[in-house]
């Protein structure tokens, strides 16, 4: 379906229809929402979808009465960086953005998940500014929920009274998946055509939920843009990470962590994890509760098998993660990147070897441009791959695309192309291609190329101008290939 079929289906609504004549005002089942409007386009910011206490599952909020105004963005979830945000552990708010706030309308549902791995990150960015996407005919929606420690500290096996803790976060977002089936057709939302998408660690998260028993039904289509979850964190490691925070916070008692301030905990995630080094990983936990196994080992969780799956990447993922006076690129040259490049690699492979491939691949690289090529295809683009092959082994459908525009294409180039915010005009091009993609997926579960499968694996490459491939880098794919993979930090 194309762009301007999608306009026309809506146009019975976006054309000056009675709402957009005054500030639209919504019923919801917690009480009427009033919201404004921006370019024809009706907005409800911090619309609030649930109740928390610290290291437990959130409820909804009760019904009120009166009017509420979602005039402004919700708080961010604590967490270090992000000072010029409002923060707070009551972050469980969301957005919506509508062409046609009427019942009527039934358009398809976009609900995004915001990236940041499962430690940072907010739904308040101007990048994700939903009225762009929401103008072509769907209902956008963007979710904060709880991160890093607040959201991910995995308590249950120290303290019985908090057996959700390690995945509050993940149930954070099924919340506010079950506040959408329970309220967006008051907004021209249609309830029965959920897709949930998301980048990087939004990514991550929806390859979880969709591996998650208490969300099944909640969506029924899902994309991922560069964040994918093969596992996820044992409970062993999980109670080690947790007891290396409360070691941080000079804290051996769970009571004293409630009683801390939110800023206090924030402190504590400068922890050094005792497995990776660095700072402390959060993430979901295989609790056996809420998560019984992994979303794609041994092999795709036959949970969402039946539901339409988008996978993605950029073809310069690492690119994003190093600036070019980090210590591990100034200076970089063919006497020291084997060294370098090993750690970052993230899998137990000799550095030599793979850099003496590369070099016979693709004799005209740098140092640098093995660096780069390396370090994506065995660090980031692992994943994803691992999905889309256990999705074809499956007969299930998984549509994938790598976006090779701009060049480089970093980490998260893709998100302003989707949500139409770039703010270079010679991306418009790809923009439109990539928004028409999404959008056609939302309303009928195909983005308009043919499914991955095996042996061809089809990709989209997202270019100027876009084209479609079969087995797109299958050198690097067949070099990393024979390393087992495992998901850091978990």
């Amino acid at each position: 379906m194309s762009r301007r079929a999608f306009i026309g289906a809506a146009a019975g609504f976006a054309a000056a229809p009675a709402w957009a004549t005054r500030t639209p005002v919504v019923e919801t089942g917690a009480g009427r929402v009033r919201g404004t409007i921006e370019d024809g386009v009706a907005r409800f910011l911090g619309v609030r979808y649930g109740h928390a206490a610290r290291f437990q599952a959130a409820a909804p909020p009760p019904p009120t009465r009166g009017t509420i105004d979602a005039f402004a963005f919700g708080p961010s979830s604590p967490q270090s960086g992000l000072n010029d945000l409002t923060k707070s552990e009551d972050c469980l708010f969301l957005n919506i953005w509508t062409p046609a706030a009427d019942r009527r309308a039934r358009l398809p549902v976009m609900v995004y998940f915001h990236g940041g791995a499962y430690s940072s990150g907010t739904a308040s960015s101007p990048l994700l500014d939903g009225r762009h996407l929401a103008a072509h005919g769907a209902v956008i929606v963007t979710v904060q929920h709880r991160l890093n420690a607040f959201g991910y500290l995995y308590l249950a096996r120290l303290d019985p009274r908090f057996p959700d803790s390690g995945n509050a976060g993940q149930l954070d977002l099924i919340l506010a998946l079950q506040w959408v089936r329970d309220n967006i057709a008051a907004f021209g939302g249609d309830p029965a055509r959920v897709t949930v998408f998301g980048q990087s660690g939004g990514g991550a998260k929806i390859a979880t939920l969709m591996g998650t028993p208490a969300a099944a039904g909640l969506f029924h289509r899902a994309a991922t843009m560069s964040g994918q979850q093969v596992t996820v964190s044992g409970p062993l490691n999980a109670t080690r990470r947790a007891r290396a925070y409360l070691d941080r916070l000079g804290s051996a008692s769970i009571d004293t962590l409630l009683a801390l301030p939110a800023e206090r905990l924030v402190e504590g995630l400068a922890a050094t994890d005792p497995i990776l080094g660095g700072s402390v990983y959060f993430g979901p936990v295989l609790d056996m509760t809420w998560l019984t196994r992994h979303p794609f080992w041994p092999d795709a969780n036959p949970q969402s098998n039946a539901i339409p799956l988008v996978l993605g990447n950029t073809h310069d993922e690492t690119r994003a993660f190093y600036a070019p006076d980090h210590r591990l690129i100034a200076g970089l040259d063919w006497s020291n990147v084997a060294d370098r490049i090993g750690p970052e690699l993230r899998i137990d492979v000799h550095p030599e070897w793979v850099v003496a491939e590369y070099r016979r691949l693709f004799p005209d690289y740098s140092a640098e441009q093995v660096f780069f090529a390396a370090t994506t295809a065995g660090r980031s683009w692992r994943a994803q791959l691992i999905e889309a092959e256990e999705r074809a082994r499956a007969g299930a459908p998984a549509f994938v695309y790598q976006l090779d525009f701009p060049r480089p294409a970093p980490h998260a180039a893709d998100i302003p192309l989707v949500f139409g915010t770039f703010a270079d005009p010679a991306a418009r091009a790809v923009s439109e291609a990539m928004m028409t993609a999404f959008l056609c997926f939302a309303q009928t579960g195909d983005p308009g190329w043919p499914a991955y499968a095996l042996p061809q694996r089809r990709t989209m490459l997202f270019d100027l101008p876009p084209r479609l491939e079969d087995d797109p880098r299958r050198a690097e794919r067949e070099l990393f290939a024979r390393i087992p993979y495992l998901q850091p930090g978990t």
